[in-house]
C-alpha cells in the first residue's frame, strides 16, 4: 500500500513538472496607439489619437486576463454644436483565442516549435470583454438651436463612470522560444459601451459608445528560453 501511494505521488509530481515544462504562463507587457471613433449624440465623427498600455497574464496558452490603461481624445460635432473629451480609461479584461478550440496536442512546447506561422496567427485571433472606469474631461459648445432637443445636459463634465469594453484582435507572434513567442505584434479593435450616455455632455435616450483601433507590440516576461 505504501509503495502504491509513493508511486502515485511520484507520478503526480513528475506530471506536474512535465506540465510546467510545456507551458510557463508568461506575463506580457504591451504598448500601442491608434485612432478613436466616437458614437455620440453629436454624431459627426472626428478621428483622434489615443495610446494604451497592457499587462496580460496567460492562464492557458490561449486564454488570458489583463489590465488595460488608455489615454486619448474623443470629439465630434453636429447641429452647429461640438464637443471634446480628453479622457482616461482603464479596465480589467479576459480574452480567449482560437487556439483554445484547436487540437494542438498536450505538449505546448512541441506544438509551438512545429506549428507554421499561419497556424500560429490563426490560433492567436481572439475575442474578449471586460469592465472598467472612464474619467471624462469634456468641453462642449451647444447651439441654442440644438439645445431645445436635448433631454438633459450633464452636470459633471469631469467625472468617472462605468464602461464595458469588448475586444476583437490578433497577436502576430515572432521571436521563437521553446515555451512560446517572445514578441508579438498586436492589432486590436476595442468597442467601449458607456452606462450613463455622457461622452459629450449631452444626455439623450441612447448611451454613447466609442471605438478604438490600435496597433501595438507585446513582450513576454518570465518566459523561459
Amino acid at each position: 500500500m505504501k509503495k502504491t501511494i509513493f508511486s502515485l505521488l511520484l507520478f503526480a509530481v513528475c506530471g506536474l513538472k512535465s506540465a510546467q515544462a510545456q507551458f510557463s504562463r508568461p506575463v506580457s507587457v504591451g504598448v500601442g496607439a491608434g485612432t478613436t471613433i466616437n458614437l455620440t449624440d453629436l454624431a459627426n465623427v472626428e478621428a483622434n489619437f489615443a495610446g494604451h498600455i497592457d499587462v496580460d497574464g496567460l492562464i492557458t496558452p490561449y486564454t488570458s486576463v489583463g489590465i488595460h490603461a488608455e489615454k486619448g481624445r474623443l470629439s465630434g460635432n453636429g447641429y452647429d454644436s461640438d464637443f471634446k473629451n480628453d479622457y482616461l480609461a482603464f479596465n480589467l479584461n479576459a480574452k480567449v483565442r482560437v487556439g483554445q478550440f484547436m487540437d494542438t496536442g498536450d505538449n505546448h512546447s512541441y506544438h509551438n516549435l512545429k506549428a507554421s506561422m499561419f497556424t500560429k496567427i490563426v490560433s492567436n485571433i481572439y475575442v474578449g470583454a471586460g469592465a472598467g472606469m472612464m474619467k471624462n474631461s469634456i468641453t462642449n459648445s451647444i447651439s441654442p438651436i440644438y439645445a431645445p432637443s436635448v433631454e438633459e445636459f450633464a452636470d459633471d463634465l469631469d467625472g468617472f463612470h462605468f464602461v464595458v469594453p469588448i475586444n476583437v484582435g490578433v497577436d502576430i507572434p515572432f521571436g521563437r522560444t521553446l515555451y512560446g513567442p517572445q514578441w508579438a505584434i498586436n492589432v486590436n479593435y476595442q468597442h467601449t459601451i458607456t452606462t450613463n450616455d455622457n461622452l459629450d455632455g449631452v444626455i439623450n435616450s441612447k448611451n454613447d459608445h466609442y471605438g478604438y483601433v490600435s496597433l501595438g507590440v507585446k513582450y513576454a516576461l518570465f518566459n523561459r528560453n
